[in-house]
């Protein structure tokens, strides 16, 4: 029953379910899952070695169980599960997971074969001094406390961390929406870049990477500091600084490679002895993996595989057959296991209770900030130790000086707090003092005694200067920061573990071997894929008949062309809204008469039956910022984030939720704020802002882009996001072809019907085909037809007209033959080639000008 029914109120569940989700969220973020960027600690971390400082298990101490050390974190700080909380301290004593351990294990704590820790009733443990650091004064007031779960104790908001140890030991972990990792780095190099951005505040992120030369693992391994990458806006190849961009923008990815070398045996044979792997890396599931690809023939010349570790140190031996190139193996190790890996950093961190991506600089800022608060908040401490000492000090020294008049002051008191009061009001002392006073011994009557005050008082009041200058001047707690940063690298940091080299050392992979060319990539409707280099196709004048590029079966016309480099991604939408990727050249190269592999034999694309690529986009990157458009058939459209697509399952991922009578037709690139057009087959256009369609996850369906005429054969036949000055060129199904400026057709809202884009003449023109936007940069053109025929003409050769126009011919067709793709592209590296003696021959050009046969 009820109490006091008026407290009951209305609430909607979808109202109590988010507020409900975003506090759990938050609780995640701020109290689990996110190192505090002032001692780089979880909370589960913080407690657990605070406590074991309330403990006193120091580096000098003894060692105590660790079911002990559970059970007081879990009692006073910590209300969870004891596993959670026994993994978190053994992760803090393994040395092949944190760079400097924080804690001192004894016993079985697991190893990098992935072996778990044995039972905490088993295990003992302490801090080690480099824990120490993290704590040292934190009984000075120097943090801020708070209530436990139950209020019955206070546990500390932030260690005092005289470290940066945010970036010495990293951290990982996933919260909800976000995740960090951040890797371990060499302490004397954290030091000196901590120091330099103390002298010079405006350090750049270039000054601080002399400094910082990147990551250093706890596994050693090496780094390499420089890794190629396409430029997204000139497509060229270009080397980039790597870790010189991850500390500057807070993320980023370094390639990680073991430390391999050849050793001889047996005289002729050779092997390969690995002694350091990549962090993070199951040395017992890489010899399974390596036994794995030997056994399905994927990796060959490997002779035998062991593993010789010891407690002196790691050793992998991979004996090579005789007659293999043990180069080559290496190469095929570094690519097909996890000899070679990456590690992708996030530098997530809390920053006043908020998430935030930190650069390097941001992360030192930060810590120097808090070591100044740590040394302010210290020094007032001991100032007011010291002033307090100073206090009873003058007060012993007036009794000493007035001695006879305080004894005959006590010895005619009734009692002691009557003896207090007469001190007080004889002497002019305070409560403290009189106190003091009364409690001295009387061996601190002596003359060596007295003289051990005055030069105590002497002491103290020096000691009150000094730490009164301390705080009086800023530029002293610098100096103070920078020599405990230097101590402590004297004292911990050691040699550096990770070798860093530039990216000219590694040896070419597969892909380094791939021509960087252009290609035209040709796909059928019953799924058979090839790739072209574009010199297959001679220059061609308007009206040209084209050559056979592409052998098709009975039944099965081209229903895809596009021209893309061979180090491009190419990314495969089918009909049924799910996509695929692949890089281009992975597409098999065929001859012009080869009808080319089912896709469904490429590797990384698994299509279902009755389903088929309609949509391909290749990109030399999947930046942030950008989108993919999509839109289908009737004329939905959607958007979403392009970086949702660049990890892609070979059985795929869905794109977009299709009705059952709609497929999925175009898909663009956009940044999000461009202008889409959708052109359809009775000829109509639709032009209208990209913003008007928002940003939805892969699941999503999509929104009305264009309504269709009710007319037979009516479909979306091109969506394109528009480029400025840029033209369209428009096809129809026998040929009929013009160029028209996009600036003819105004902006209006999506879901209207559109404007006129070409005049449709029954048969002769037949439906429109293909719609291409091109722009000054595009000089060439491929078009092909659904037998086959393709030919590859200037763009100049084709003539502006207005929306109304209907256009000239552009391609001549064979009797029941007709129109699908077109492609515009820059021409690369050939110029075309002499013809075979097999080409088709070419018709006349209806403007006067002769065909070029190929």
């Amino acid at each position: 029953m009820i109490d006091n029914p008026g407290d009951i109120r209305s609430i909607r569940i979808e109202d109590e379910m988010k507020v409900s989700y975003l506090d759990y969220a938050m609780s995640v973020i701020v109290s689990r899952a996110l190192p505090d960027v002032r001692d780089g600690l979880k909370p589960v971390h913080r407690r657990v070695l605070f406590t074991m400082g309330e403990m006193g298990l120091s580096a000098t101490s003894s060692y105590r169980k660790c079911a002990a050390i559970v059970g007081e974190v879990m009692g006073k700080y910590h209300p969870h599960g004891d596993v959670a909380l026994y993994d978190a301290l053994v992760r803090l004593a393994q040395d092949f997971s944190l760079r400097y351990p924080l804690v001192d294990g004894q016993g079985n704590f697991g190893s990098v074969d992935g072996d778990a820790a044995a039972a905490m009733r088993y295990t003992e443990a302490r801090l080690t001094a480099m824990a120490g650091e993290l704590l040292a004064d934190i009984d000075k007031e120097t943090v801020d406390f708070e209530d436990n779960y139950d209020g019955t104790q206070r546990q500390p908001t932030v260690l005092p961390s005289k470290l940066p140890n945010l970036l010495i030991n990293g951290s990982s972990g996933i919260a909800v929406g976000m995740a960090t990792n951040i890797p371990p780095h060499h302490l004397g190099e954290i030091v000196d870049a901590t120091v330099a951005i103390i002298d010079d505040p405006d350090i750049t992120t270039d000054d601080l990477c002399r400094l910082v030369t990147g990551p250093d693992f706890p596994t050693g391994g090496t780094i390499f500091r420089f890794e190629r990458q396409r430029n997204s806006i000139t497509g060229d190849w270009e080397t980039i600084d790597a870790i010189r961009q991850m500390y500057a923008h807070g993320r980023g990815r370094v390639i990680m490679r073991a430390q391999c070398a050849f050793e001889e045996v047996k005289g002729d044979r050779m092997a390969i002895i690995v002694t350091e792997l990549p962090y993070q890396v199951n040395k017992s599931a890489l010899l399974e993996k390596i036994a794995d690809l030997v056994k399905e023939k994927k990796i060959d010349g490997i002779a035998d595989l062991r593993d010789e570790s010891d407690r002196d140190g790691m050793r992998m031996y991979i004996e090579i057959k005789r007659d293999a190139n043990p180069h080559k193996v290496l190469n095929n190790l570094f690519k097909h296991t996890a000899l070679q890996a990456s590690f992708n950093m996030n530098m997530l961190a809390l920053v006043d209770g908020q998430p935030q991506t930190l650069p390097l600089k941001s992360v030192l800022q930060h810590h120097v900030e808090h070591r100044r608060e740590i040394v302010r908040r210290r020094t007032e401490f001991d100032l007011g130790k010291a002033r307090a000492r100073a206090h009873i000090l003058e007060g012993l020294k007036k009794a000493l000086d007035n001695l006879d008049a305080v004894i005959k002051t006590i010895r005619e008191s009734s009692d002691t707090e009557n003896a207090k009061n007469n001190l007080m009001a004889r002497f002019d002392l305070s409560e403290l003092q009189a106190q003091a006073i009364l409690d001295m011994r009387l061996a601190r009557l002596a003359a060596l005694e007295r003289k051990k005050i005055e030069d105590e008082y002497l002491a103290v009041i020096q000691e009150i200067a000094e730490l009164e200058d301390i705080l009086a001047n800023p530029a002293r707690v610098l100096a103070i920061i920078k020599d405990e940063l230097r101590e402590m690298k004297r004292k911990y940091a050691g040699e550096r573990r990770t070798r860093v080299q530039d990216d000219s050392s590694r040896e070419l992979t597969d892909e380094d071997l791939i021509a960087d060319e252009d290609v035209v990539v040709t796909i059928s409707q019953r799924g058979y894929i090839k790739r072209q280099p574009v010199a297959t196709y001679r220059r061609q004048h308007r009206g040209g008949k084209g050559i056979i590029g592409h052998v098709t079966r009975e039944e099965d016309a081209v229903e895809h062309l596009l021209v893309a480099n061979t180090h491009d991604w190419a990314l495969f939408f089918t009909n049924r809204g799910r996509v695929f990727s692949a890089k281009v050249h992975a597409i098999p190269d065929a001859s012009r008469q080869a009808k080319g592999l089912p896709i469904i034999n490429m590797p990384g694309v698994q299509v279902e039956a009755r389903e088929v690529p309609v949509a391909t986009i290749t990109l030399p990157e999947f930046a942030a910022g950008s989108y993919l458009v999509m839109a289908t058939r009737r004329g939905i459209i959607k958007k979403t984030p392009l970086e949702q697509f660049e990890r892609v399952r070979s059985t795929g991922i869905r794109a977009i939720t299709l009705d059952e009578r709609d497929e999925l037709a175009w898909v663009d690139v956009s940044t999000g704020e461009d202008d889409v057009i959708i052109a359809t087959a009775q000829g109509m256009i639709a032009r209208f802002r990209e913003s008007e369609v928002r940003a939805m996850g892969r699941d999503a369906g999509g929104v009305i882009g264009i309504r269709l005429l009710k007319k037979e054969g009516d479909e979306v036949v091109s969506m394109s996001v528009v480029q400025p000055g840029a033209d369209l060129l428009v096809l129809t199904e026998t040929g009929y072809g013009k160029r028209v400026s996009i600036e003819e057709f105004r902006e209006k809202h999506r879901g209207g019907q559109g404007v006129r884009l070409i005049s449709l003449e029954g048969r002769k023109t037949g439906l429109v085909a293909a719609v291409q936007q091109v722009t000054e940069l595009d000089e060439e053109l491929v078009l092909i037809s659904a037998q086959g025929q393709v030919v590859r003409t200037e763009l100049e050769s084709v003539n502006h007209y207005s929306p109304q126009a209907r256009g000239v011919i552009v391609m001549r067709l064979n009797d029941g033959d007709k129109v699908v793709g077109i492609a515009a592209f820059r021409p690369g590296l050939a110029e075309g080639r002499e013809s075979d003696d097999n080409d088709a021959p070419d018709a006349g050009d209806p403007s006067g000008g002769p065909g070029t046969g190929a």
